[in-house]
């Protein structure tokens, strides 16, 4: 990045990580990509899905992340829509490592805190990194009325929103009970108890059961 291109605020280091905070470091703008990592969004969803962020303050950060090249405007039928850029999708990875690092600090709970369930979609594939089936599995997980599908194979995991094909096997839980069995504190009998459950238990496990520590699956499970 040369002295012309430089932002307003910037550490001036020559180091890789000093100049990307100077794109992506002000506040706000890594819950941006956050949002928009499962799909574009209108201007007026980000600001809905945002809550706490000043209409201004919004419009300042796409402008910023959109001269930098991470986010891009697009015309579709419903009107103009934000959405990563192909550089802007390569921060997935360093955002799920963020979560991961930062899941210990979930253990209070939910609290009086905002929760947008779509945020699952980045959430679950970082907090279950390293699980995999050589058979693939599906799992449809519905919270708060939003209904996403984990995909474990053997690449791994991960989530979508695909609204018009849902998978047999479903678990309906809330966002801390759903958080809790991935990040293993509480075991799958206890999730299942807790919420509601339909299909194959062994989806179920081969989704959780490594972070969850539960037994194999069985019949009378």
């Amino acid at each position: 990045m040369d002295q012309v291109n430089r932002p307003r605020k910037s550490y001036g280091q020559f180091c890789a990580l000093a100049r990307s905070l100077d794109v992506v470091g002000e506040r706000w703008t890594l819950l941006i990509v956050r949002e928009l990592l499962p799909g574009p969004m209108r201007y007026t969803e980000l600001k809905t899905s945002l809550q706490g962020i000043a209409t201004n303050l919004l419009a300042e950060r796409l402008r910023t992340m959109e001269a930098h090249g991470v986010v891009e405007r697009r015309l579709e039928s419903g009107g103009v829509v934000y959405a990563l850029t192909p550089w802007g999708e390569e921060l997935r990875e360093p955002l799920e490592a963020l979560g991961r690092w930062g899941a210990p600090l979930l253990a209070p709970g939910r609290g009086d805190d905002t929760f947008q369930p779509r945020w699952l979609t980045l959430a679950l594939p970082a907090l279950l990194r390293g699980t995999t089936s050589s058979t693939p599995v599906e799992l449809g997980i519905e919270t708060d009325g939003f209904t996403m599908v984990l995909r474990i194979d053997e690449a791994g995991p991960t989530a979508f929103v695909r609204p018009d094909d849902i998978p047999d096997t479903l678990l309906v839980a809330s966002p801390d009970v759903v958080v809790s069995l991935a990040t293993g504190t509480i075991t799958i009998k206890q999730a299942v108890a807790t919420g509601e459950f339909e299909g194959d238990l062994r989806v179920l496990h081969a989704a959780f059961g490594r972070t969850a520590n539960a037994a194999p699956a069985t019949d009378g499970d």
